[in-house]
């Protein structure tokens, strides 16, 4: 959708920057609002142009910017879209049963839960601990072996119709269910790995020892606009994880 030829609006930026800062800033906010979805692809550059009252040029290049933020992709033939991160193959290829080519683990969610946010994921949140959050605990499967169980913490009332919906019509990938029931759109993250022991309920679940080393990966997603979505703590076996890097 574009909004009629003419529009001042996206004028209302900081008068001092460059016409291409300004124009950069309008089309980023209208990203972050949500205004345009993966679905389906952005008005035509010539539209796009002619809304905002400037060269098909500059246009282009604004939207070269955004793409090489990561924030659009151009897809041959089809247009340029709102950029829909993946990030469920990235995570699992450094698990010896993640085959990034197999297609996405099975999901199956153990427990689904409104709870309040402990600290460790109300910190990342921005939120204050405590807060009521939807829980879900998950776990990953690969040809029936267990491969990763994850505790996953979503802030109230942002992913409410998620708690309203039986968890086996949630799907094997999150990120699409987020999309598709409240509207929030994953559009980057960031990792932390490190290691710790499976306790109990660890070991039961992914079918090791107790006290048997994991990988722990900590995750905070966020929406295009910065704002952190979602927290989540992934632990696999150490014993199936490997780490490559070509180092050029």
């Amino acid at each position: 959708m574009c909004p009629a030829p003419g529009s001042a609006a996206w004028e209302a930026g900081d008068p001092r920057l460059p016409l291409h800062s300004r124009l950069r800033d309008a089309v980023s906010a209208r990203i972050a609002s949500g205004e345009w979805t993966p679905e389906r692809p952005l008005p035509a550059e010539t539209a796009l142009a002619e809304h905002y009252g400037v060269a098909l040029g500059t246009m282009r290049r604004v939207l070269g910017d955004l793409v090489d933020q990561g924030l659009l992709e151009r897809k041959q033939g089809a247009g340029t879209f709102v950029r829909r991160a993946q990030f469920d193959a990235s995570l699992f290829r450094f698990f010896r049963y993640g085959d990034p080519e197999a297609g996405a683990p099975e999901s199956r969610i153990l427990t689904a839960r409104h709870a309040a946010l402990p600290p460790e994921a109300a910190q990342p949140l921005g939120v204050g601990g405590g807060s009521e959050a939807l829980f879900l605990h998950r776990l990953r499967l690969r040809e029936g072996q267990p491969l990763l169980v994850e505790d996953i913490w979503l802030p109230l009332p942002r992913f409410a119709a998620l708690g309203e919906m039986p968890s086996d019509d949630l799907g094997d990938l999150l990120y699409p269910a987020y999309e598709r029931h409240c509207g929030v759109v994953v559009a980057s993250a960031e990792e932390v790995l490190t290691i710790g022991a499976a306790d109990a309920a660890e070991a039961r679940v992914l079918h090791c020892g107790q006290g048997e080393p994991l990988v722990v990966v900590e995750r905070t997603a966020r929406t295009h606009d910065g704002t952190p979505v979602e927290w989540r703590r992934s632990r696999g076996r150490a014993a199936d994880f490997r780490y490559r890097i070509d180092i050029r």
